[in-house]
């Protein structure tokens, strides 16, 4: 099995999409169990004089001002993460548990926290027992971190709470704990903090979600050329030397992969012999300046993500020189921004698709294609209501597309007075690129079967290639009307698995 070795240095986006969906072991890093020990003196000396010390010797938010004598200290400690795990609603997803564990993790490990060395291996033992604290929808606002789902996670830590066992059952923390030889944390100063405040659960799912924009984008580059092609487009508009002079890398990549795809089509440019049409409309023509700018959304993103793994989230932190400092990196408005532009990004990439798809059902726009792709239009529908479950689809991503960040809720008497609602920027955007899967598949299942309609006509290899793999995949072609739900789920399905990329690429080579 791979392991994940955490360091002092952060981790990187493969290493946390290992850990939340491969299931990777994780070992602390020599210099990494150095760092907590050294931080962790620090904190120590700091507990033991009498001047206040925020989150050492000190109540928390506005309850900051009370000093905490020693003995009262532990319990202070266990309380946070009692108190804090207030979540409530459906359960999140397994992946982004374990990613909002693994994160804290990699934030503990740069030695900026003051947890003791034996606090973080027993975070990486629950991982690696497959142990998953039952974590709540709603809860956090994305400021002094992810608090409440954070805190189920320190909750099963401590020993208590509810957690998802390796077998799928959810069992109370303690008898998992037990089976797998596990010791509950007593927590001590600053430790119960250290392991709520943080980023985690939005960054953990903005890594998620660019890994899955990352195929959908080549997916839905796959499937706007399967249209080009089914309506008999020019592919002219794709020629490099138009990109070169409005140099946006994301349009020229996308152009190149709808270029690759309809390489040695027989469709392409055809109705140049009978129909001349000056040019194709926006949502064929414009697919790359779309999708483009959609792939340079991500790119930010990226970037976003990238600085966020090599931080230390926590307030206050251990600093170096060996002060202990209170900040404001816990506010997640880096991320929490860029959750939403990507929102605004999908909802717009799974419009321009539905308006491609609307052109291949309307008999008035689809150049010689029989009305909603029917096998004997007026008897059969075709896809016609296909149609409409994506533009239900497309529909609802515009709302997930209203930015979350944009809100701000005061909270703890007002200490908290301005927060990111990142969270809940992350969990729409879950949403979006879920529902922009199958809008992709939808087009996919109307393009395939339009391309085979046109008798007579090849299409390209790559355009074959997909067809063959997606009828292979369960998703059936041009015919008389049945039962359509079965066939769009396996086109989902096809689509999410990545199969659409691979089965381009077998032909084209690796797309960009």
């Amino acid at each position: 099995m791979h392991t994940v070795v955490v360091g002092t240095a952060g981790v990187t986006a493969s290493d946390v999409l290992a850990v939340a969906r491969g299931g990777a072991r994780i070992e602390l890093s020599d210099d990494a169990v150095a760092a907590l020990a050294a931080a962790r003196g620090i904190v120590d000396a700091l507990a033991a004089k009498p001047d206040p010390v925020y989150g050492v010797s000190t109540g928390f938010g506005a309850l900051a001002t009370r000093h905490i004598s020693p003995d009262l200290r532990a319990q202070l400690q266990r309380n946070i993460v009692r108190s804090h795990a207030a979540g409530m609603g459906p359960r999140v997803e397994r992946e982004v548990v374990r990613a909002l564990m693994f994160l804290r993790l990699k934030t503990v490990c740069s030695g900026h926290t003051g947890v003791r060395p034996e606090v973080a291996q027993t975070m990486a033992d629950v991982l690696n027992a497959g142990i998953t604290p039952v974590v709540h929808e709603y809860g956090s606002l994305g400021c002094s971190g992810d608090l409440a789902p954070l805190s189920h996670c320190a909750l099963t830590l401590m020993g208590e709470g509810d957690a998802e066992g390796p077998d799928g059952t959810v069992r109370p923390a303690g008898e998992l704990l037990a089976e797998h030889g596990i010791a509950p944390v007593e927590l001590r100063e600053k430790e119960g903090l250290a392991l709520l405040n943080g980023t985690d659960g939005m960054l953990g799912m903005l890594i998620m979600a660019l890994a899955d924009l990352d195929t959908l984008y080549k997916s839905a580059d796959i499937t706007a050329a399967l249209t080009m092609e089914a309506l008999l487009g020019t592919d002219k508009v794709l020629a490099p030397e138009l990109h070169a002079i409005r140099p946006h890398p994301g349009q020229a990549a996308s152009a190149a992969n709808m270029a690759a795809v309809l390489k040695g089509s027989g469709l392409t440019g055809h109705h140049q012999d009978d129909a001349p049409r000056v040019q194709d409309a926006y949502s064929v023509r414009c697919a790359p300046q779309v999708a483009g700018a959609g792939r340079e959304t991500m790119a930010h993103a990226a970037l976003v993500a990238e600085r966020e793994l090599a931080s230390a989230v926590d307030n206050p932190v251990v600093l170096p020189d060996g002060r202990v400092e209170s900040n404001g990196n816990f506010h997640g408005a880096p991320v929490a921004y860029v959750l939403d532009f990507l929102a605004v990004a999908v909802a717009d990439l799974g419009s321009i698709a539905e308006r491609r798809t609307d052109r291949l059902l309307d008999k008035n726009r689809s150049h010689g294609l029989p009305p909603f792709l029917a096998d004997d239009a007026g008897v059969d529908s075709g896809l016609m209501i296909a149609q409409y479950t994506q533009a239900a689809l497309v529909s609802e991503l515009k709302r997930l597309a209203v930015p979350a960040s944009a809100d701000s809720i005061p909270s703890s008497a007002m200490q908290e007075d301005h927060v990111s609602m990142g969270w809940s920027a992350a969990r729409k955007l879950r949403t979006a690129v879920d529902n922009l899967t199958r809008v992709i598949a939808v087009e996919l299942y109307a393009a395939t079967r339009a391309i085979q309609l046109r008798e007579g006509l090849t299409p390209a290899p790559a355009s074959q290639a997909v067809i063959e793999a997606v009828r292979a995949a369960g998703v059936e072609g041009p015919g008389p009307d049945r039962y359509l739900a079965p066939d769009l789920a396996a086109a989902d399905a096809f689509v999410r698995a990545g199969h659409l990329v691979a089965a381009a690429e077998t032909v084209t080579g690796p797309l960009r």
